[in-house]
């Protein structure tokens, strides 16, 4: 099949992008400077700018773009390229699959923090999404950018993603330097659920849900069996031989990350219910699997 990916050169646009090329498919990378291969495209998602012809010519779509989570401080200014990193590309690419004939299908990457602080509650698709809090409203309005796909009646697939684990990248690589120093710990209370994914799950998911014509619609794209902020703690402590005992507590946290805090101290146990209906499989169901398959990479 043929993919063309915006934010191929992310941490999971990277990854993604030689899974994809293994498995005999073509990828396509959107890029913002002068494309300089046959594998590239150059395109303007702020000025709602793509060339009609590679969408035209991909089976997919995929948005994985978006501006780091993991930046301080979180000026004003940084919120506002924050949301708009995510919802201008995601908006070019649905109004230009609308416009398209072939009507290739849309993969749109999202997040989880819709659910809001759920405590211990299982949280499937069909759980309520409308959290209130500045990360949740960005995935509300993150998801509607696909709605023009959606109606021109393209097939959309939205993934709300757990946390991504790989030593490599995304929130792990900080962690694993941290717990590595002896200052590793519980989060907060320690008590809220941590949902995640390890990294090659995220791929073989992401992959799954592209090729899958009979999926579409909202998909949480995190492994079954949750478990919490302290559990991971303790399981990462115990993988690299370290102590996991110092707490970060809830007070500094909030004061430094203010409106994104609820990232890290928000309690969202998610299920991937429709993945599991799907047929698809997990190759890292358990905590201890997904530490390990993050630790090994």
């Amino acid at each position: 099949m043929r993919f063309v990916i915006a934010g191929a050169s992310g941490f999971l646009g990277t990854a993604w992008r030689d899974h994809l090329a293994q498995q005999g498919h073509d990828v396509v990378r959107l890029v913002r400077g002068e494309a300089l291969s046959d594998n590239e495209s150059h395109w303007d998602p702020h000025a709602g700018e793509v060339d009609a012809r590679v969408i035209e010519s991909a089976d997919v779509v995929a948005c994985l773009s978006g501006a780091p989570l993991a930046h301080w401080p979180w000026t004003a200014s940084y919120k506002r390229a924050f949301v708009d990193s995510r919802l201008a590309p995601t908006g070019t690419l649905a109004r230009a699959i609308a416009a398209s004939q072939r009507k290739p299908a849309l993969l749109a990457q999202n997040g989880i923090a819709g659910y809001g602080d759920r405590a211990d509650l299982l949280l499937t698709e069909d759980s309520d999404a409308t959290a209130s809090t500045f990360m949740g409203r960005v995935t509300q309005d993150w998801q509607k950018a696909t709605q023009p796909a959606a109606d021109a009646g393209a097939r959309v697939v939205v993934m709300r993603s757990g946390i991504v684990l790989d030593r490599r990248g995304g929130a792990m690589k900080p962690l694993v330097r941290l717990f590595s120093l002896g200052l590793g710990g519980p989060v907060g209370p320690g008590t809220q659920y941590f949902s995640t994914i390890s990294l090659a799950d995220w791929l073989r998911a992401a992959t799954f849900l592209a090729t899958e014509d009979g999926c579409s619609g909202v998909y949480n794209v995190s492994a079954p069996n949750a478990s919490t902020n302290a559990e991971f703690g303790k399981e990462l402590g115990r993988q690299l031989h370290r102590p996991a005992v110092l707490p970060a507590p809830s007070w500094p946290i909030t004061k430094v990350a203010g409106d994104v805090s609820s990232e890290l101290l928000n309690s969202t146990r998610v299920e991937p219910a429709r993945l599991l209906e799907a047929g698809f499989t997990f190759e890292h169901p358990t905590l201890e699997a997904r530490v390990s398959a993050a630790l090994q990479r």
